[in-house]
């Protein structure tokens, strides 16, 4: 198996990176909090997890190996495949999700596209005891440069997709409202790329 992608980045589109090893281009599809901290033409090391089946071969990138585990636990819940474990960490990262399972709070999962009030149910039953706590690293560093860290991310993530970066800050100063105390920066850059859809 393919544990890490480290190389070039190639290419990015909405939903995956193609990353250049050995002169051979690698997709993977990552979720837009991933491609948020890529830029082409720059280095980067991917963690990765090939899924495979009959018909195809999946690799899938992701952030830390945090993200990475937490998309390998999310599957083994009953009804969650990799598709759905990725529209999951889309939504919620890690410590949102072990949050969201811990506290029982099916509202929060039932965000997720795919997964409705009984598959919410599900997941916190057969996740709860083996979740793990929310990570304190992260929690320690949330409180300074929040603000400036999620329009970093969320500018670079837009510039990395091709928009130009007089675009991209208008972006971000369009979605600024909608960051409140901790953003999530999967949701601000998503945000971000309707309100350019729409220019």
């Amino acid at each position: 198996m393919i544990a890490f992608v480290s190389g070039r980045v190639a290419a990015l589109t909405l939903s995956s990176a193609v990353v250049e090893v050995g002169g051979v281009g690698l997709e993977l599809l990552c979720t837009p909090n991933t491609l948020a901290t890529l830029r082409v033409g720059e280095q980067a090391t991917l963690p990765s997890t090939m899924v495979v089946r009959e018909d195809s071969m999946t690799l899938f990138g992701f952030t830390d190996d945090d993200e990475k585990e937490m998309f390998s636990l999310l599957q083994t819940a009953s009804g969650v495949g990799p598709k759905l474990a990725q529209a999951t960490l889309a939504v919620l990262s890690p410590d949102a999700l072990r949050e969201a399972i811990a506290g029982e709070q099916v509202a929060r999962l039932t965000k997720v596209p795919g997964i409705g009030q009984k598959g919410a149910q599900k997941i916190i039953v057969e996740l709860k005891d083996r979740i793990g706590p929310v990570t304190s690293s992260r929690t320690a560093t949330a409180g300074v440069g929040v603000a400036s860290a999620w329009r970093d991310q969320v500018q670079q993530g837009l510039v990395g997709l091709g928009w130009s970066a007089k675009d991209a800050d208008k972006a971000v100063d369009a979605v600024a409202p909608e960051a409140g105390e901790s953003p999530d920066v999967g949701a601000l850059l998503r945000a971000a790329l309707r309100t350019l859809s729409k220019a």
